[in-house]
């Protein structure tokens, strides 16, 4: 008789707790255990939340090499089924081997659940029977459990379900989180509606009266941007580190649509728009996706929404100002062309227009197609095509947490017909679908890979350009890990190619991600391990620092109305010289539009106590030593830059913490 011993993690979290009876059978390469009772001194508490238990189970002979565990368990009689939570079992075999089985798994029900060994396998190189058997059966189950479905043509495809509780347990919110995101989303309106502005649908009549709603919920830099939203310098400084820093462009040549001449912005012929584009002083913002949209009916009045062209000019003092703005993409004499040297508010109007432009373009494209979806589509297709055991799972799925739910509330509350941004933004409804497929109709690969965007953008050499210097460290340290991770498990090329997991994974991006467009260069499948490690590379990026940097701000940058109207509600001026403070406030949203937008910034920008910051794993998914290594180097990596970025900031009037390691969130999980 030998005996193995065996200890069970339950997770330490709210309801992880079960009472019920818990089995295990441990299958080896030369035979199995009985179905055994994990009876311990602990008793009932032995599978207490937090709880670690140590249990004997005895076989007449060794069973070998151990491969998978199956464990189960069951309700006492008139007692109820509950779920459980088991973060991970351990073996220790009469030979002195230890196992580990990473499971990190809600088990709700009486069935038996295999699980796997924490080495990592690829497809071709698990050879026991039992293994390869398990392996088909998880897959099986997860493409039950992880349908697509389609929201609407012409986007990213989703997963297919009906309410969050249809979600599998193990991709829904914590209790924690669950609690919190209802709290804020709850607390940020009755705030509001207590002051009896959430049902005002009247214009604003004074600026002063704006901080009624702002005094609710203010950050330190919300408070900066209300101070300082009218300057040139500070509008110029958005387009490179506010919630939209992808949009700005080097500009070699003006748009014949854009007739900008010399005599209109330097004034006196102290300089030349050649020159300068020569100098690389020039830069476009082009809101030409925004072109023809239909814009949106509030309160049952007609919203606007432009398509403007911005040029901005890197002054000597490297300032990033703003020189000529015009709204609509079509030059007409009804179209002016807007200089800082125009009145105040034709000039203040012209870069309101531009900000409320930026928030749908924003929102739509930079953050919900190019963050949000594109992340649901990484995770649905990794659940459904890669098993546990596989080394890309290990890999990506901290990267999924929470993403599935908190899309499928986006399309519920944001989206949906009655969503906040359907009925209160100026491209709710019809044009905001009309974003999205554009958006995702132009999308490039290489715009997703930091390092290509800046260079195809021409901004390499911006200076105070604190995205791009935070993004490619960023993107070069989690390469680096990437690399040293996929080296180790792949050594060649034909691997990578004979690995018909990791091949269906991208197939069912390319397919349901990017609608098999091959114009957006992303790869159908996997030809060289060089390929694949950009590829996961620009995954987990996309996933943790572009959602941070994107998203974090909207709060700072938007609560502050004025600075980024969610919509507007009068036609901007067709000539010069008819505006005024008066007309400016008859423009923005009306209280109970600006005070939907304000709640929702405010939640959407509130991190959850749970939150798990780049490069920590509390899930051990990896046993091997090499991976082990890697994670602790990444880890300490993320520590220095860390470190390196808040001394930076220190000496910022506006300090840039959104990729900062400690603030970026490892998933979309916000």
């Amino acid at each position: 008789m030998v005996t193995y011993e065996v200890t069970v993690f339950t997770g330490n979290m709210v309801t992880a707790t079960t009472f019920n009876n818990v089995f295990v059978k441990l299958v080896g390469t030369d035979g199995e255990s009985d179905h055994t009772w994990l009876l311990g001194f602990k008793g009932a508490a032995s599978f207490y939340k937090g709880a670690v238990s140590s249990f004997s189970v005895s076989c007449t002979q060794s069973i070998g090499k151990i491969v998978l565990i199956e464990l189960n368990k069951q309700p006492l009689p008139l007692f109820p089924e509950d779920s459980w939570f088991v973060a991970k079992v351990e073996v220790k075999s009469p030979e002195g081997d230890n196992y580990n089985f990473p499971i990190y798994r809600w088990i709700t029900d009486s069935e038996v659940h295999r699980f796997r060994e924490a080495t990592a396998l690829r497809v071709f190189e698990d050879n026991h029977h039992l293994g390869k058997y398990s392996r088909e059966q998880e897959l099986k189950q997860r493409e039950e459990d992880y349908r697509w479905g389609v929201y609407v043509e012409g986007i990213p495809h989703n997963i297919k379900v009906n309410n969050p509780l249809s979600l599998p347990c193990e991709v829904r919110f914590s209790f924690t989180k669950t609690t919190e995101f209802l709290y804020t989303a709850t607390t940020g309106l009755t705030e509001l509606k207590l002051k009896g502005l959430a049902d005002t649908k009247e214009n604003w009549t004074d600026i002063d009266d704006i901080n009624r709603v702002f005094c609710c919920n203010r950050t330190a830099l919300s408070d900066y941007v209300q101070q300082h939203w009218k300057e040139d310098a500070f509008f110029g400084y958005q387009f490179l580190n506010g919630v939209n820093p992808i949009l700005i462009q080097r500009c070699t040549a003006l748009p014949d649509n854009f007739p900008v001449t010399d005599e209109m912005v330097f004034l006196h012929g102290q300089c030349s728009l050649a020159k300068e584009m020569k100098k690389g002083n020039i830069f476009l913002c082009d809101y030409k996706r925004l072109d023809g949209l239909k814009a949106n009916t509030i309160n049952g009045k007609k919203q606007y929404l432009m398509a403007p062209l911005v040029l901005l000019h890197k002054t000597p003092d490297d300032k990033m100002m703003p020189i000529a703005i015009q709204l609509k993409q079509t030059p007409a004499d009804d179209n002016p062309i807007f200089f800082p040297t125009d009145s105040e508010y034709d000039w203040l109007m012209a870069k309101i227009f531009v900000r409320s432009s930026d928030f749908n373009e924003h929102q739509l494209n930079v953050h919900l197609l190019r963050t949000h979806l594109l992340a649901e589509v990484f995770a649905v297709s990794l659940l459904r095509n890669v098993p546990m055991v596989h080394p890309l799972y290990k890999l990506l799925i901290p990267h999924t947490r929470y993403t599935l739910q908190i899309n499928y509330l986006a399309r519920l509350l944001l989206i949906a017909e009655d969503g906040v941004f359907t009925k209160f933004a100026s491209s709710g409804g019809e044009g905001m679908i009309t974003i999205l497929k554009r958006s995702l109709s132009s999308i490039t690969y290489s715009s997703l890979c930091i390092p290509e965007d800046i260079a195809d953008r021409g901004v390499e050499d911006v200076p105070n350009y604190y995205y791009r210097d935070d993004g490619l460290k960023l993107w070069h340290i989690i390469h680096r890990f990437v690399q040293g991770i996929i080296n180790y498990y792949y050594k060649n090329d034909a691997e990578v190619k004979k690995d018909s997991e990791l091949q269906k994974w991208i197939g069912d991006i390319f397919e349901h991600g990017f609608l098999s467009q091959a114009c957006t260069g992303i790869p159908e499948r996997f030809s060289t391990v060089v390929e694949l490690v950009k590829f996961i590379t620009m995954v987990i990026f996309t996933c943790s620092c572009q959602h941070s940097a994107v998203n974090g701000g909207q709060y700072d940058y938007g609560g502050w109305m004025p600075n980024t109207p969610i919509a507007l509600q009068r036609p901007p001026p067709t000539t010069k010289g008819t505006t005024s403070e008066a007309t400016m406030l008859q423009t923005f949203p009306d209280i109970n539009t600006t005070v939907q937008g304000m709640a929702t910034m405010w939640l959407l920008s509130k991190q959850s106590s749970d939150f798990v910051p780049l490069g920590q794993y509390p899930e051990d998914h990896f046993r091997e030593e090499i991976p082990s290594k890697l994670i602790k180097d990444f880890q300490g990596q993320l520590e220095v830059f860390s470190v390196a970025t808040k001394t930076r900031n220190k000496n910022l009037e506006v300090p840039y913490t959104y990729l900062d390691p400690t603030e970026v969130e490892n998933s979309v999980a916000i």
